[in-house]
C-alpha cells in the first residue's frame, strides 16, 4: 500500500534516519492512493491526493524546507509491480498563507494504462501557544490586573523572534476593548517579504475574586457613579 511519512524536528526538517533528516516524532503513515470511487478508465488520471502540512508561525516567518518520504507502487519496464520510496522536498516561503497548495505531479501509485495521481500538500497553521494569525498580522493577548488596567502599566510583549518589546501604557486606562498595534512585527507579506504585518495586542483584564468591605468603600468613594 502506498503512503507517505512525516517526522518533524525542531529544525523544520521532516525525514527519517538514513534520509539525511533528524529523528523527531514517531512517523505517521498516510494513504496516497487515489479515490477508490473514481472509475479507472484507460488513460485517465486519478483524482489528486491531498494532505495537510502543518507548519509553525516561526516557519512561516522565516521560511523553511520540509521533506516528506512517500512510499508508492510503481510498474517496472517488465510490467512487474514493486514499491518505491521517494523523498519530496517542499520549500515553504516566508508569509505563505494557510491553504497554499504545493503539487507534485504524477507521484501517486502507478497502474498500467493509468496516469498516476498528483500529490498535493496544503499548508495549515499549527496552533501556537502565544500568538494567533490574522492574515499577515499576529495577535497576542496580554493579561493585566484590574489595578494595572486602571492605573497604567508597562507590558512586556513577546515577538516571533524570541525577543520582547515594551509597551508603555503607564498613562492610559486599559479597557476590555483596547487594542494596541506594533507595526512591522507581524508576518512577511507572501508577495513581498520586505513588508510585514503588525503585532496586535488585546487585553484580558483580571478582576479580583473578592473585595473586603474596606476596599469596596474606597472604590465607591473614588470612582464616579455611572450616569
Amino acid at each position: 500500500m502506498g503512503g507517505f511519512e512525516d517526522e518533524d524536528d525542531s529544525s523544520g526538517f521532516i525525514g527519517r534516519p538514513g534520509l539525511g533528516g533528524g529523528v523527531g516524532r514517531r512517523a505517521q503513515s498516510f494513504n496516497i492512493h487515489g479515490s477508490p470511487g473514481k472509475s479507472r478508465e484507460y488513460g485517465q488520471q486519478d483524482q489528486p491526493i491531498e494532505h495537510d502540512l502543518y507548519v509553525t508561525l516561526e516557519d512561516i516567518d522565516r521560511g523553511c524546507t520540509k521533506k516528506m518520504k512517500i512510499s508508492r507502487n510503481i510498474v517496472g519496464a517488465d510490467g512487474a509491480r514493486r514499491k518505491e520510496d521517494k523523498v519530496l522536498t517542499i520549500t515553504v516561503k516566508p508569509g505563505w498563507k494557510a491553504g497554499t497548495k504545493i503539487t507534485f505531479p504524477r507521484e501517486g501509485d502507478q497502474t498500467t494504462g493509468k496516469i498516476p495521481a498528483d500529490i498535493v500538500f496544503i499548508i495549515r497553521d499549527k496552533p501556537h501557544p502565544v500568538f494567533k494569525r490574522d492574515n499577515c498580522d499576529i495577535k497576542f493577548t496580554a493579561k493585566v490586573s484590574l489595578k494595572d488596567a486602571l492605573c497604567g502599566t508597562i507590558i512586556e510583549v513577546p515577538t516571533l523572534h524570541g525577543t520582547k518589546t515594551q509597551l508603555n501604557l503607564s498613562s492610559r486606562i486599559i479597557r476590555p476593548t483596547t487594542m494596541e498595534r506594533i507595526q512591522g512585527r507581524g508576518l512577511p507579506y507572501p508577495k513581498d517579504a520586505t513588508r510585514r504585518g503588525d503585532l496586535l495586542i488585546n487585553f484580558d483584564i483580571q478582576f479580583p475574586e473578592k473585595l473586603t468591605q474596606a476596599q469596596k468603600d474606597i472604590i465607591f468613594d473614588v470612582l464616579p457613579n455611572s450616569k
